[in-house]
């Protein structure tokens, strides 16, 4: 009797391969016509591939836990002739020949099939040569429950995997390609990262699952630079900044808010961290209602946070809850920097290095030396948009420009 194959479907508009979860029905076993007879997993849900025809199923040529691109044959179907024709399927549709896995660059590799001869699979070879990650591979942005499962064993991430080239299907990383990576690894010069690198790792891939924007303006530091010289020791720009920020977000609270599934956590007060360079990453510290206090009044509190920040000394209750964070990236001789909030913040403001550059003047009507820097507010674009973003930031800018008020 004539035998229809079963294929994997085009399960959504860009899925390009789906993993086979369960056989809902055996090797021998009758089916109707569009039967459920295979569990598959995609990368967006969980669904089934149907029986073409009412029949006999004669063979499965799938794997459990193995991902298959669509157009490819997972078994057939042994059916009557009268079946066959009452259903169309005497003659063969043209788009299945022109699945992706026919492409001229394909390369056939043979796998072992749950029974009956070895099925052959196709790989897309990279049509870009030379470049470190090929442009066609899209790295892990499907994993299959095998692969997950590995991962989870040598205690990966998703993001570990950024520099896998896949040779699945639409550039997908298989199995194979994961262990032949880690094999490559095992050959390199290999350390143990530091616990305070290895945590800072975390908090920014937590981060990163947000989305996040930046916004930046230019200030004029004159002004800030001439009020400082008033204290001993004198402040820095960054402390300024905290200040600024702590001041605008007693203005208005909403920006230090939190989007926690369909709710805004808002802060019982406005306590700012800023960070600071320790060996092998940053530490956090964090100054209490920073709203509630002048610049001078900080200063000292300032000075000795970071002190023993630099010592890894921090006490527990001057680390955690900040509603921001402030960081002076212009100590490196950074003019502009889109830094990541933690995953506990909204926002972080960051301040890039004062130069000296040319200014208008209107009484003059000439341009005049000042100094001026970069401010930048990077913030999770879930719970502001960019006017908000912008209207606080101007504030912030504002305050500094005019340091009588901090």
């Amino acid at each position: 009797m004539p035998q229809i194959p079963i294929i994997m479907p085009q399960l959504g508009e860009s899925i390009a391969e789906a993993t086979i979860i369960q056989l809902l029905v055996p090797a021998g076993a009758e089916v109707e016509m569009h039967q459920d007879v295979l569990e598959v997993e995609t990368s967006k849900a969980t669904t089934t591939v149907t029986s073409p025809c009412r029949g006999r199923i004669v063979k499965w040529q799938v794997q459990l836990n193995e991902s298959y691109p669509v157009g490819e044959t997972l078994g057939y179907v042994e059916a009557t002739q009268e079946e066959i024709a009452s259903q169309g399927l005497d003659n063969p549709k043209p788009e299945v020949e022109q699945s992706p896995i026919d492409h001229p660059a394909a390369q056939a590799v043979p796998i072992p099939a749950l029974d009956g001869p070895p099925v052959v699979r196709r790989s897309v070879e990279p049509r870009i040569k030379g470049l470190p990650v090929p442009a066609s591979a899209v790295g892990a942005s499907y994993m299959s429950p095998r692969l997950k499962a590995r991962m989870q064993e040598l205690g990966l991430h998703a993001a570990d995997m950024a520099g896998i080239a896949g040779s699945g299907a639409g550039g997908r990383v298989t199995i194979e390609d994961f262990e032949r990576y880690i094999a490559h690894l095992e050959k390199q010069k290999l350390t143990e990262a530091s616990s305070m690198r290895v945590a800072v790792a975390d908090a920014m891939r937590r981060s990163w699952t947000r989305p996040i924007a930046t916004v930046g303006v230019m200030a004029e530091l004159d002004n800030l630079l001439e009020h400082r010289k008033r204290f001993n020791p004198r402040p820095g720009p960054a402390l300024y900044a905290l200040r600024a920020l702590a001041r605008a977000l007693s203005e208005d609270r909403a920006p230090a808010g939190r989007l926690v599934g369909s709710k805004i956590v808002h802060p019982p007060a406005i306590d700012i961290g800023f960070a600071v360079e320790a060996e092998d990453g940053v530490l956090v510290p964090v100054i209490r209602n920073a709203d509630r206090q002048s610049l001078r009044e900080l200063g000292p509190i300032y000075n000795q946070l970071v002190e023993q920040a630099r010592k890894r000394s921090l006490p527990v209750q001057a680390t955690g809850g900040s509603v921001a964070t402030v960081t002076n990236f212009g100590t490196f001789g950074l003019v502009w920097a889109t830094p990541i909030p933690l995953p506990e913040q909204t926002l972080v403001l960051g301040l890039g290095v004062g130069r000296k550059m040319p200014k208008w003047d209107e009484a003059t009507q000439q341009f005049l030396p000042a100094t001026c820097a970069y401010l930048t507010l990077s913030f999770d674009h879930r719970v502001l948009d960019g006017g908000a973003a912008g209207r606080l930031l101007t504030r912030v800018v504002a305050l500094m420009e005019e340091p009588e008020q901090l």
